[in-house]
């Protein structure tokens, strides 16, 4: 039997450069908050550059988003993490740093154990959620699906496609 964990990403539209003063409490705080889910239980890896986060990672070739990816043991611990401590203060404050948009802007999907997932798979992940809502190949907290619902991890939904 397969083990998965569960890949998130979330991306976010920047109202200003990050070094300029509209984004100086972000970016004061990436570090802090990035230390807090790497210590947080049920986390297992981020994404990151060699400066340590991933603001410098390009998401859908666009300069004003930003990404972030990570890998969970499973939502109980992602939504742990996201709701408490200093990530739940950045949270509330996301509307001083970032555009309100209204498509999707995070997914959820589960991956096999050790798997990484690439920006490119986030992507799609992404897409197909704003294409079709939640199923087992990409979804929500809200709405959410077993590991292993997709039939596949890797490649297209086959959920799209099945009968019903």
């Amino acid at each position: 039997m397969t083990a998965y964990e569960l890949a998130q990403v979330n991306i976010a539209r920047l109202k200003a450069p990050l070094d300029t003063p509209l984004l100086k409490d972000f970016v004061d705080h990436l570090d802090p908050v990035n230390a807090d889910a790497d210590a947080a239980d049920g986390f297992v890896w981020r994404l990151r550059s060699d400066d340590g986060d991933a603001t410098a990672i390009p998401v859908f070739d666009d300069p004003w988003l930003i990404v972030n990816m990570s890998v969970w043991r499973d939502t109980d611990a992602l939504t742990a993490f996201m709701y408490q401590g200093r990530h739940r203060e950045m949270l509330s404050r996301r509307r001083d740093w970032f555009q309100r948009v209204e498509e999707a802007m995070t997914t959820l999907w589960w991956v096999p154990a050790g798997h990484r997932p690439t920006v490119t798979e986030a992507e799609k992940r992404l897409l197909h959620l704003r294409a079709h809502g939640p199923t087992p190949y990409a979804f929500t907290l809200r709405t959410s699906f077993p590991p292993g619902a997709a039939g596949g991890t890797r490649g297209e939904d086959r959920s799209a496609t099945s009968p019903a």
